[in-house]
């Protein structure tokens, strides 16, 4: 290799051998609990977005207007494990249910039987598990993947029969209470406000880092010889 302007391959040569030690202190579990640097970023970024995924109490005053609504619908799940544990946790919810093979006939107080939903979810998102397992007698999660799996399916009955405000809150208490505390489960929520610094130093970070190695690239080719110049425009004859 020839080098043909050593001042700028050994600043290149510099930020390199820089930029690969401060890779390895990312990747060693230095930052507590044997956590690396990116799981300690992660571990942040996923308590600050369960921080700012409440809306449980929004949800609730929506279902206010569903409160004492009759709805029924008819689904198929898709085996009798399913069909067993919707079941149980739709009887103990108060709805009226029927199974016939994975067929089940879901009847009921539409806005009561969000409420046990909104409980349950907000048990889950305090990390409180054991609530959901003390009511129902299942595993906390097996729980809520079961409701997801229910009101999935009533969201899609609810849409064929174009009952619009109705599949509006089954869709959101799905998507925004019982996913969400069901992903973010046993997580500690964080507000923004309580780690503006921590946050906007991980940003700048990130970005230097990236220019950090997009300069040692620069400068070692540049080092080498290998630059860009631009081209120049050809005359006509």
């Amino acid at each position: 290799m020839i080098i043909v302007d050593k001042q700028a391959f050994s600043i290149g040569t510099f930020l390199a051998i820089t930029f690969c030690g401060v890779l390895v202190l990312i990747f060693s579990p230095i930052y507590g609990a044997g956590r690396t640097g990116l799981q300690f970023s992660d571990d942040i970024f996923n308590k600050l977005s369960k921080g700012s995924s409440y809306f449980i109490p929004q949800l609730q005053e929506e279902n206010a207007a569903f409160r004492g609504k009759p709805f029924a619908v008819t689904f198929e799940m898709e085996n009798a494990e399913q069909v067993e544990t919707a079941l149980d946790v739709l009887s103990t919810a108060g709805a009226q249910v029927r199974a016939k093979g994975k067929s089940m006939e879901v009847s009921g107080d539409l806005g009561g039987l969000i409420d046990k939903v909104l409980v349950d979810s907000d048990h889950m998102y305090n990390n409180d598990g054991k609530a959901v397992t003390a009511i129902y007698g299942l595993d906390e999660l097996e729980v809520m993947e079961t409701w997801w799996q229910i009101l999935e399916r009533v969201d899609k009955k609810l849409k064929q029969a174009k009952l619009i405000e109705e599949e509006k809150l089954v869709h959101a208490v799905k998507n925004k209470a019982v996913e969400t505390t069901y992903n973010f489960y046993a997580i500690q929520p964080e507000h923004i406000g309580e780690k503006v610094l921590l946050v906007a130093g991980l940003l700048a970070f990130y970005v230097l880092y990236t220019l950090w190695w997009g300069f040692a690239i620069f400068f070692l080719f540049m080092g080498v010889g290998l630059t860009m110049h631009k081209a120049k425009v050809r005359k006509e004859i």
